[in-house]
């Protein structure tokens, strides 16, 4: 067996050379690994005979079976057996007691299985069957001992007080439970109890106290026995120490590939968020999330450096229990600190945030703690490098950071810092791409009698790049007032500079020749000129006269205009579609009269197109969402572009610039008669 070295192997065969009890020792597939003289008697076989064989191999049908039996039940059930059995005339013969008992490797498993038979014709066998296993086990590193029914220990267990460094007299009775850990004792005692009373197996492990002064861990199991009537517990105690620190030790590292895949876990989802943060406020919103979800802390504040790189300015904080009240001078501190020396500062209790103050003789030293604040960590924000501010926790109980977390804080710095240069960046280009739009929009729309002119810009909220849509409105020298709304296909730089060709040339066009149809033709020649081929442009043009109420308009493959009236259901101007600009084709000129009251819209497609809308549904929706605007509405441009823009982008995501331009001409009620 595998739990047996050359000396314990040595010290078994001289026992069970001269032992008048029967021994053999099976390994886990029920072969003879050994056999004493005693016991190849009784079988009527030569020792040597046996080895390497089953029971079948060796004994008759019925014997063979009886062993067959028992060694199946005790290592599949890992448990004692014992019994009687009467053998054949061959050989000794006779009534035996046969004894089964598992034994173990050490790993705690079954590794086989020891047979002890004791002839019951020989007087006090019995008791001579006990000091041979005795002797057996302890060559095997077990401890037998023997109580009474009544669960008093009267003999002596020399094994036990070598263990414990108890003697005879405080390990009788139930002194033995005396070395028994205090924290197991209370269990181990009851356990005892309800064995002794229901006369069930005990079967406890426990840790005991060695003579040392240290504890190991014993797995003790009785039984109780006799013949008929019950005459007392029989039990051993194997020292498990190894085997249970290696439990521990297994279960120790589960805990920490666990806690190691947790925080993996977070930190990806702290990364994703933080990624989805666009401005500073969002990075500061999701920082607060993270602190409270991912690190546990009760408040989280941002800072960042000021110009002069020489102060902290808090630009965001969660978890201040007062409206206004700060986080306190010692969180500020420590964040100060952290930025100073580039790297984490921690302080798990008020003394040690003291403390570590006066060490670096800070004024915040004599300060006391924010209420609701007892334990602290600064991380400084680096980017290439330098530090650019930095993240603050604090915890409302005094608490120590383990390494691995604050590996974990030290990324999730590492993240909040990217997310907070790329939210900047991000609101510095989204300032400039407003600017830009704007110069390139008229500041104010032409004042005409008799006609009101709105125009509504609103930028797409995922780009920070200015973008193609614009609108333009001018008087012409006839008296009448030119309009015009179109579409750049694209984003940046490129579909700027184009808005602005196209918007200049038109101007320029009008003012010579401001027929619709005549303009669109003089665009189409600059666009073979000036712009690519993969410069896509839509608008439409449209020239009213102020006192008939007759527009004149063309339309370059742009959205068709919305007429909204007064008195009946909206509708769509719809015309014949032209191509876009620099696609050459004849363009078509419109002519029709609005009435006093009614409204003329020109949109961009972001206002019925997106992602989960097409264009031909959007369409359908405008008209229904006009119909229902209420009179004052109707009569309000300013107003009918704010009513038509909410209701169009109610339930969707705005994914586009959204740009209208909106033509009414009001009702003029007659001067009262003198």
């Amino acid at each position: 067996m595998s739990g047996l070295g050359p000396s314990d192997s040595a010290l078994l065969d001289t026992i069970l050379k001269e032992a008048p009890i029967g021994f053999a020792l099976f390994d886990s597939s029920c072969r003879f690994q050994r056999v004493n003289p005693a016991l190849a008697a009784v079988y009527g076989v030569d020792e040597q005979d046996c080895l390497g064989l089953r029971p079948a191999d060796v004994l008759g049908p019925a014997d063979a079976a009886a062993h067959e039996t028992a060694l199946a039940a005790v290592i599949t059930g890992d448990r004692d057996l014992c019994g009687e059995h009467r053998f054949p005339a061959a050989g000794d013969g006779g009534h035996w007691a046969l004894s089964w008992f598992p034994v173990h490797d050490g790993a705690g498993d079954v590794d086989g299985v020891a047979l002890i038979a004791v002839d019951l014709g020989e007087k006090n066998g019995r008791r001579r069957t006990e000091e041979r296993y005795r002797a057996l086990l302890a060559a095997t590193n077990q401890v037998v001992w023997t109580a009474c029914t009544d669960g008093l220990i009267t003999e002596d267990c020399p094994e036990w007080r070598a263990v414990t460094g108890q003697s005879e007299e405080e390990y009788r009775g139930r002194g033995w439970l005396d070395a028994v850990h205090p924290d197991d004792r209370p269990r181990v005692e009851r356990a005892w109890d309800d064995a002794v009373a229901d006369r069930t197996l005990f079967d406890e492990t426990f840790r005991v106290r060695t003579r040392s002064g240290d504890h190991r861990h014993f797995r003790s199991r009785a039984l109780l026995i006799g013949e008929g009537t019950a005459s007392e517990w029989v039990g051993h105690n194997t020292d498990v120490t190894t085997q249970h620190e290696g439990d521990e030790m297994r279960q120790r590292l589960t805990q920490q590939l666990g806690e190691a895949a947790l925080r993996t876990v977070r930190l990806q989802k702290a990364t994703a968020d933080l990624a989805e943060a666009l401005t500073v406020a969002e990075v500061v919103q999701a920082m607060a999330e993270i602190g409270r979800s991912a690190v546990g802390a009760d408040r989280t504040r941002v800072a960042e450096l000021d110009d002069g790189r020489t102060r902290l300015r808090v630009i965001g904080e969660s978890g201040v229990p007062e409206r206004g009240r700060a986080a306190g001078a010692g969180q500020d501190a420590l964040m100060g600190l952290s930025v100073r020396d580039q790297r984490p500062r921690f302080a798990g209790g008020p003394g040690e945030l003291r403390a570590l103050l006066e060490e670096e003789e800070h004024e915040a030293a004599a300060d006391e703690p924010a209420p609701g604040e007892r334990a602290w960590a600064a991380l400084p924000l680096l980017s290439g490098g330098k530090p650019i501010g930095a993240l603050g926790f604090s915890y409302a109980a005094a608490r120590d950071v383990p390494d691995e977390e604050k590996v974990f804080l030290e990324a999730l710095a590492g993240q909040c810092a990217l997310a907070l240069e790329r939210a900047k960046l991000f609101e510095r280009e989204h300032r400039t791409a407003e600017a830009l739009q704007a110069s390139l929009l008229p500041e104010d729309l032409p004042e005409v009698q008799g006609v009101r002119m709105r125009a509504f810009y609103r930028s797409g909220t995922q780009h920070v790049q200015v973008g193609g849509d614009w609108y333009d409105a001018f008087p012409l020298p006839d008296g009448r007032v030119a309009g015009v709304l179109g579409d750049v296909m694209g984003k940046g730089i490129k579909a700027a500079t184009g808005m602005s060709r196209v918007r200049n040339a038109l101007r320029a066009l009008a003012f010579s020749m401001p027929e619709p149809a005549d303009v669109l033709t003089g665009l189409d020649r600059m666009f073979d000129a000036t712009e690519g081929a993969d410069q896509v442009t839509t608008l439409v043009y449209f020239v009213l006269d102020p006192e008939t109420g007759q527009i004149d308009l063309s339309n370059a493959g742009h959205l068709p205009p919305l007429v909204v009236t007064e008195s009946t259901e909206p509708w769509l101007l719809e015309t014949e579609p032209d191509t876009p600009l620099g696609v050459r084709a004849e363009r078509g000129h419109h002519k029709f009269f609005v009435q006093p009251g009614n409204t003329v819209v020109l949109y961009s497609d972001g206002l019925v197109e997106n992602r989960r809308r097409s264009v031909a549904s959007g369409l359908e929706e405008l008209v229904t969402v006009a119909s229902q605007a209420p009179p004052e509405v109707v009569g309000d441009p300013q107003h009918m572009l704010q009513y038509l823009v909410e209701g169009m982008l109610a339930g969707y995501e705005q994914d586009d610039d959204v740009t209208l331009l909106a033509v009414h001409l009001p009702v003029i009620e007659a001067a009262p008669e003198a």
